[in-house]
């Protein structure tokens, strides 16, 4: 009898698989259909099945002559990266919602750490960056932080080439973007374009690409970056200014870095206590260690850390602290992610934490910078009690092995 009850249970086995292939063939081939009400319904059901497969048949749709397909097929990419959709409201207080300025825009203020190691396909990149240009400026908008969600360094050199013609865009918001995204993907050959990005006529523009010109490293800009921020003195201008050249951490500009150490604007305190740390001048140890304990900033207590750690001192306890709050969880995350793979071993033992925020964001980060050793200190995590540390644990587990 038993005998008789195998084969049964392996052909519903395989007809179920069969049927479900049968009908993931027939939904993908409604992408091509000419009834734009049933390429849109494809689209929906796929996204809503979370078929990963579904990434390359998609992207054509990116750029479909409707403009609603267009928008759910950039949000369908999205989900099947995130492993979730970006919610397209927000609460303020905890009481009022709000609508984010766009489902691409949130995605990419998560950070390189939202999506795994498997970057968008040549075809999704291309897509994207052909609806750069569209009509419809929502789709732009998110195609190009879509962009700079999904895709993976290093660009082709025309998939570059167009990332740079799009910071002369005739939108200022599409320009801005650029920027954000040129320096998320490391396209250094954006340089020379940022550099005359600085002089726009549109602050959100100048501001991003400063930003930008300190993510692509270009050491060419340091003197341009210092001009700049004895222009601006204080507020986002200082400050986009300052943060460039902190990640630059020329010794050129230490004794601007010394001088704002102490500087009103926390942003200002930030980077400058970064800038030392990158630029390895320790003649502020004492300020920056009574900084990382007792200044009235969360992210300007983490980047003392960041520095000190910088500078040979012991402060990785100090900084997973910073892991807790989500205010202050991305900004340690990037430190880490900066101090890599040396410091992986100092960050297992945080996996016991009580804090299961701090479990969980140190499994994000041990995925990237940690080896297989790391893998299995991870392992026993993945039955963590705390859903979100145990799904933590799994993903990093799985970007280690796909590394």
């Amino acid at each position: 009898m038993s005998r008789r009850r195998v084969p049964l249970i392996l052909l519903l086995c395989t007809t179920s698989v069969f049927a479900q292939q049968h009908r993931f063939d027939d939904v993908v081939r409604n992408l091509r259909n000419p009834d734009a009400k049933v390429r849109l319904a494809a689209v929906q059901l796929l996204r809503e099945s979370k078929y990963p497969e579904a990434v390359e048949p998609i992207a054509p749709l990116v750029n479909d002559p409707v403009d609603q397909i267009q928008l759910e097929a950039i949000a369908a990419e999205l989900a099947f990266f995130l492993g979730e959709d970006v919610p397209t409201k927000k609460r303020v207080a905890g009481i009022v919602e709000v609508r984010n300025p766009g489902r691409a825009a949130a995605a990419f203020d998560l950070g390189p750490l939202a999506t795994g190691p498997r970057g968008a396909p040549p075809e999704l990149v291309d897509a994207l960056l052909y609806a750069v240009d569209d009509e419809n400026p929502k789709v732009r908008g998110e195609a190009i932080y879509a962009l700079g969600t999904l895709a993976r360094a290093p660009l082709s050199e025309a998939q570059a080439g167009q990332l740079v013609k799009a910071l002369d865009h005739y939108d200022p918001s599409i320009r801005a973007a650029a920027a954000r995204v040129a320096g998320r993907l490391q396209v250094t050959s954006a340089g020379d374009a940022l550099l005359k990005a600085v002089n726009d006529s549109q602050p959100p523009v100048r501001y991003a690409a400063m930003r930008a010109l300190g993510e692509i490293r270009d050491t060419g800009a340091v003197r341009a970056l210092t001009e700049q921020f004895n222009f601006y003195q204080k507020g986002e201008g200082a400050w986009s200014a300052l943060d460039a050249l902190a990640r630059l951490g020329d010794r050129s500009s230490v004794q601007l870095f010394k001088t704002r150490l102490a500087d009103r604007d926390p942003f200002l305190r930030r980077a400058a206590a970064e800038g030392l740390g990158r630029a390895g001048d320790a003649s502020e140890l004492s300020a920056l260690e009574i900084g990382a304990g007792n200044d009235s900033s969360d992210m300007v207590r983490a980047a003392m850390a960041f520095a000190l750690e910088k500078l040979g001192r012991n402060y990785i306890p100090r900084l997973v602290e910073g892991l807790v709050s989500p205010k202050t969880a991305p900004q340690v995350s990037e430190y880490f992610l900066e101090l890599g793979g040396p410091v992986a071993p100092q960050l297992v033992p945080h996996l016991q934490d009580p804090s299961p925020e701090i479990r969980a964001n140190v499994a994000v980060v041990l995925g990237v910078i940690g080896d297989t050793s790391v893998a299995a200190a991870l392992q026993p995590l993945t039955q963590d009690r705390d859903r979100a540390v145990a799904q933590a644990a799994t993903r990093a587990i799985d970007r280690i092995k796909a590394r």
